[in-house]
């Protein structure tokens, strides 16, 4: 009886740490697993091999999940534990300069956020942008206390309506973690398990041990931003690369 396999599956990695928390690789779209080999060839003097051996393998894959997660980006690629707390931006958001000294906008983020940094000002009307400087001194400048969030602007544009953006943290929502710069070799390790079912024939696939070579987060203008997810298997302890289960011979 043949068996048959259709649609992309499901995919998990489980982290080797026992406090880590295994990851589903979320509205999962495509999964590949390559396993090649090198092959040795023995020539004498005639043009085709008399033998050929199997030399180094690699066990290689590719999967697009295009869910968005903090847990599996961190435990299976960057290796850190993401915290509660979100890294937002405002993009353009309208103000306008007062008409009467000192001439300062306060900025209040949105959710009880906390302002982080300037990200440019632009007048409404024009699109011209201002230039940020230390201290104002002509029209089309402004200077921005980072710890405070207050904008500070030249008298001859009071009264001009600006669009400010700008980042915050929130602290009550979302997660985040910082890319440390760790030392060369370090990886997370994980074990990734492959499980397809279709007509009530099962196939799943082990790999007891694997890295990550590669994350790709690609955004488009007109379609959904789908990030691929490269890997490669080694071998465990017990000089096991694996399983691969299926439902018949």
């Amino acid at each position: 009886m043949s068996q048959f396999v259709f649609g992309s599956g499901s995919v998990f990695a489980i982290p080797a740490s026992l406090s880590a928390t295994p990851a589903q690789f979320g509205t999962l779209q495509d999964v590949s697993v390559d396993f090649s080999f090198t092959n040795k060839e023995l020539l004498g003097q005639y043009q085709f091999p008399v033998a050929v051996g199997r030399g180094p393998g690699k066990i290689e894959g590719k999967a697009k999940a295009a869910s968005f997660s903090a847990n599996f980006f961190n435990q299976a690629f960057f290796g850190v534990t993401p915290v509660a707390g979100e890294t937002l931006s405002a993009l353009n958001e309208a103000h306008s300069v007062p008409g009467v000294s000192t001439y300062t906008i306060t900025i209040t983020p949105p959710s009880s956020g906390v302002f982080l940094d300037d990200m440019g000002v632009v007048y409404s009307a024009t699109g011209i942008v201002l230039q940020r400087v230390t201290s104002v001194a002509a029209a089309g400048q402004y200077s921005v206390n980072l710890a405070t969030g207050i904008y500070t602007f030249f008298s001859a544009d009071a009264s001009a309506a600006v669009l400010i953006s700008y980042s915050y943290t929130v602290a009550a929502a979302g997660y985040s973690a910082v890319l440390a710069n760790q030392l060369m070799g370090a990886s997370p390790i994980f074990k990734i398990v492959l499980s397809n079912s279709y007509n009530n024939n099962n196939l799943t696939l082990e790999l007891y041990q694997v890295t990550s070579s590669k994350l790709s987060l690609g955004f488009k203008n007109t379609d959904w931003s789908v990030p691929e997810f490269d890997f490669q298997a080694f071998t465990n302890a017990a000089n096991n690369l694996g399983k691969l289960s299926l439902t018949t011979l």
